[in-house]
C-alpha cells in the first residue's frame, strides 16, 4: 500500500534502525514551506536536517508548523549558528554540494553511509567560494526546460531517495 511506513525489505545504513543514515543540511533557507516539506522528508527516511543560520524565518513561523504538519517531533533537527562552525563540528564528514553551478550530475554522486546533502538558500543557491572550493564534489540536477531551477524541496527529495537507491536500501 503506497504511503504505508513499512520496514519490509529494507536495511539499516547507521546501525539499528533508529538511527539517521543521511544528513541533509540547508545552508540559510529562507522559505518556510521549502524547509517544512524537507523536514517531512526527513522525517520520512529518518535522516537528520541540519538548518545553517541565519534563517529566513522563525522556526516557530506557522507556515513552517504547516509544511511539517504533525511530523515535527519525529525529525532530528540541529541548528548551527553559521556555515563556518557547522563545517568545523564535522570536519570529518564526507559532504556532497548540490547546485545548478555544480560541476557532475546527482547521479553520478558516489554517496556513503552517514553522509551530508548540502543545499543552498532559495535565491542564491550555495556561496560562491564554498562551490569553488569543493567542484570535485559538486553535482546538479539536470533541467531542459524553461525554469532556471528546481524547487529546493523537490531538489532534496530527489537527491535524497538516489543517495538511498544508490546505498541499496531496498535490497
Amino acid at each position: 500500500m503506497p504511503g504505508k511506513n513499512q520496514t519490509n525489505g529494507m536495511k539499516s545504513l547507521g546501525g539499528s534502525d533508529s538511527r539517521p543514515s543521511l544528513h541533509v543540511v540547508l545552508v540559510e533557507p529562507e522559505i518556510p514551506p521549502n524547509t517544512g516539506s524537507i523536514a517531512r522528508l526527513c522525517g520520512a527516511t529518518n535522516s537528520v536536517l541540519h538548518l545553517i543560520h541565519p534563517l529566513g524565518f522563525k522556526t516557530d513561523d506557522k507556515h513552517l508548523r504547516r509544511a511539517g504538519l504533525d511530523y515535527w517531533p519525529s525529525v532530528t533537527v540541529r541548528h548551527h549558528s553559521s556555515l563556518k562552525t557547522f563545517m568545523i563540528e564535522h570536519a570529518e564528514g564526507n559532504f556532497f554540494y548540490f547546485s545548478t553551478r555544480g560541476k557532475y550530475i546527482y547521479t553520478e554522486a558516489n554517496f556513503t553511509p552517514g553522509c551530508f546533502l548540502v543545499f543552498g538558500k532559495e535565491t542564491g543557491g550555495l556561496p560562491r567560494s564554498l562551490l569553488k572550493t569543493n567542484i570535485e564534489r559538486s553535482f546538479y540536477l539536470p533541467i531542459w526546460g524553461k525554469v532556471r531551477s528546481l524547487n529546493l524541496s523537490n531538489a532534496a527529495g530527489i537527491v535524497l531517495y538516489e543517495a538511498y537507491r544508490k546505498l541499496g536500501i531496498w535490497e
